[in-house]
């Protein structure tokens, strides 16, 4: 490779845009603020309550929402890939849109939530209350899995987690 060429790539490389959390961003969202579009990359969001927030296409991916209450919050079209949702409860979240591949939301209450082409690929949905969800479709739960207490909307199934 010629040493133009090499200088060119590692130049780019330099200026390319930093991935890893904001923990500005975080702590806005903590203390009650929205951040749509933010670096929320690994937040820890465990064990809070958290409504009506506005994290549309933020970057939540390995994020802990665990044991948390994030009710009527708003995460169209974000990057969900790997969070832990166990046991927490989303009344009402917008989903539409998310990457909620290989995401675990073990025991989580998700009662009208809206899941319209949400990705639910490896997503384990077990003990997962989902009857009131909205847009929820076979295809989406084709690729997740659950199991006997996982609650669906009427005609809905899903393949038991091995």
């Amino acid at each position: 490779m010629k040493p133009a060429l090499i200088a060119l790539i590692l130049g780019l490389a330099a200026t390319a845009p930093a991935t890893a959390q904001n923990a500005a961003q975080i702590a806005k969202v903590q203390g009650g603020g929205s951040c749509p579009h933010c670096n929320l990359f690994q937040a820890d969001f465990g064990n809070k309550v958290m409504f009506h927030r506005n994290l549309a296409g933020a970057r939540l991916r390995q994020s802990d929402m665990s044991l948390s209450a994030m009710d009527y919050t708003t995460m169209a079209n974000a990057d969900l890939r790997d969070v832990n949702g166990y046991a927490g409860r989303f009344i009402g979240v917008n989903f539409s849109g998310a990457d909620m591949t290989n995401s675990t939301f073990v025991g989580a209450y998700l009662g009208g939530a809206n899941m319209r082409h949400a990705k639910l690929s490896g997503a384990n949905l077990s003990g997962a209350e989902m009857v009131k969800a909205i847009g929820l479709t076979q295809a989406q739960l084709n690729g997740a899995c659950g199991d006997e207490k996982t609650t669906l909307p009427h005609g809905l199934h899903i393949a038991a987690c091995k």
